[in-house]
């Protein structure tokens, strides 16, 4: 049994978490790198996941110095092509809901709000239930992951008063305690070093590409590992029992 505190609230990444859009970029990245006879690995992939679209495309095109794109161009590209692909984008399996037992719940993702739109447009039956709970790398919420930022700004938009992006010892006590209470599901490894940052608890559902390579974390640790999403056993948490309907199937 987890020794935190019971979880009073829950923020879920979106990417690689609840929709298959990680599969959606190994895609289209191979696609652009293809003509090149390049290969993004799961090695390379590993490093770029949860970062910033202009971080995550430095480091991707840092391994192939000889291809000639630049930051722009390939993110041009991939976007045009990713944009082509976004309405015909799955669920994962086990993305079920809280909020039949009023637990609030929120989504923290890196994409930004033009991409999550087209990511979830289609997929309305299940994102319509978060409302305006959704933090977007663009919204402003401050650093992108590993940093804390986008967690704590969708904490406080679920009425948390978390006090401020700090790290250090500034956030009052009361503050911390109400940190806590969260609890954060990530796939990528940037996603648990933010969570962990905000002072949450961490379940990490990385996909088993990502697992074989990175079998651990050094530093943050996450406070949970699972296969899938359908692993996930609320009890553990000081949550309800998932004994409700799934989302998309109320009346």
């Amino acid at each position: 049994m987890p020794s935190h505190k019971r979880i009073e609230y829950v923020i879920f990444d979106m990417d690689g978490l609840m929709i298959d859009s990680e599969r959606v970029y190994t895609d289209v990245t191979n696609d652009i790198l293809a003509p090149y006879g390049a290969e993004m690995t799961w090695d390379i992939k590993a490093g770029l996941m949860g970062k910033p679209d202009r971080a995550a495309a430095a480091h991707l095109l840092s391994h192939f110095p000889d291809i000639p794109l630049t930051i722009d161009d390939y993110l041009a590209r991939r976007t045009a092509e990713q944009d082509a692909r976004w309405p015909h984008v799955q669920l994962l399996p086990g993305v079920a809901h809280l909020a039949a037992h009023g637990v609030p719940f929120g989504i923290a993702t890196g994409s930004v709000r033009r991409s999550f739109y087209r990511k979830t447009a289609h997929l309305q039956h299940v994102f319509a239930h978060f409302g305006s709970n959704v933090v977007c790398g663009d919204d402003g919420a401050g650093r992108g992951k590993p940093f804390p930022d986008v967690f704590l700004a969708a904490a406080r938009i679920l009425g948390r008063a978390v006090g401020p992006n700090e790290e250090g010892g500034i956030v009052a006590e009361a503050e911390r305690e109400v940190r806590a209470r969260g609890l954060v599901f990530e796939d990528a490894v940037p996603g648990v070093q933010a969570g962990k940052r905000a002072g949450m608890s961490v379940v990490w559902v990385p996909d088993e590409n990502l697992l074989s390579i990175r079998p651990s974390l050094d530093i943050e640790k996450p406070d949970r590992i699972l296969r899938s999403l359908e692993d996930f056993i609320p009890e553990e948490w000081g949550l309800p029992p998932f004994d409700a309907i799934p989302i998309g199937q109320q009346n």
